[in-house]
């Protein structure tokens, strides 16, 4: 049987550079191209969830990097609603109100209203507005529990057409990205016994977490696939980076007092060290884990 073709593109990867030119300039203007041209492949894995016109809730936006190829992609006939309840001086280099504002001065920034709240809040305080689609694009990991999940994916009933989700999916087709899946899980636990965390591992929901989730909510998997990132994608070096780093074991020491916890995030740590051995032993060579991509439908 002859495979399905792919899905129509909605941008081409060339519109990377044009994208990054949205965001605050910085001294390394490589790693926004980079991050535009990863969104662009989750945008297109979506396809066609997404196109000219289509109005946009986005959960979780944080400085707006996905927002602005979703802006793109969306063009002068859509809208992006995007909403996040971090602070507006949280962030850095540039702050979440920072890289916003600059955004919205751009030449898309008309297309997009930015919220700060919770994602249900605001969805309470707006319940006659309604929109294509959802999109939590690498932001459920951030949520405190899968109970935060939970809560939104009710609170999207009869306001959407569709959720698209996109996030790490804890499997590594290239051996260098194995370091990072296994880094995350490491700091997630570490994250798990820390009361004041605000690191941005707090909730690993694998795939089967997710679909689990949106079963049990009424949302229907209607078409899943996974995105391999581009080697220079620079979130796996990271957050490797985190977890190999003596600073790791520092932070262990002061906030964990369990001895067993302590010896699982040593041991953690170690899987980390061992597996950057097989690709050369130093954190620059450790590549992103897949990104697992899926769109849900009511049930």
């Amino acid at each position: 049987m002859a495979s399905a073709p792919p899905p129509p593109e909605v941008l081409p990867l060339s519109a990377a550079e044009t994208i990054a030119s949205y965001a605050i300039p910085n001294s390394r203007p490589e790693i926004e191209v980079t991050q535009a041209e990863h969104r662009i492949r989750l945008i297109n894995a979506w396809s066609p969830a997404i196109v000219p016109g289509t109005r946009v809730l986005e959960l979780g936006c944080g400085q707006g990097t996905a927002t602005q190829a979703l802006a793109e992609a969306v063009g002068e006939s859509g809208h992006i609603d995007a909403v996040d309840p971090g602070s507006l001086d949280y962030g850095g280099p540039f702050t979440l109100g920072q890289a916003q504002g600059h955004i919205s001065k751009g030449p898309i920034g008309g297309r997009i209203t930015w919220h700060q709240a919770d994602p249900v809040t605001f969805l309470q305080q707006h319940p006659d507005t309604t929109w294509d689609v959802a999109v939590l694009l690498h932001c459920i990991w951030y949520f405190k529990s899968p109970d935060a999940l939970v809560e939104i994916l009710n609170a999207l009933k009869g306001r959407v057409k569709k959720v698209l989700v996109a996030e790490h999916a804890l499997h590594a087709t290239e051996k260098a990205a194995i370091p990072h899946v296994l880094a995350t899980l490491a700091r997630a636990t570490l994250e798990a016994h820390r009361g004041d965390s605000s690191e941005n591992i707090q909730n690993p929901l694998s795939p089967s977490g997710i679909k689990e989730i949106a079963a049990k909510t009424n949302w229907s998997l209607e078409a899943e696939a996974t995105v391999v990132p581009d080697r220079g994608l620079d979130d796996g070096r990271w957050e490797t980076g985190t977890v190999a780093s003596a600073r790791f074991l520092d932070v262990v020491e002061k906030n964990v007092q369990d001895e067993r916890i302590k010896l699982l995030l040593r041991s953690a740590r170690d899987a980390v060290l061992t597996a950057l051995a097989t690709v050369g032993g130093e954190v620059k060579n450790a590549q992103t884990m897949d990104t697992w991509v899926a769109a849900f439908v009511p049930a």
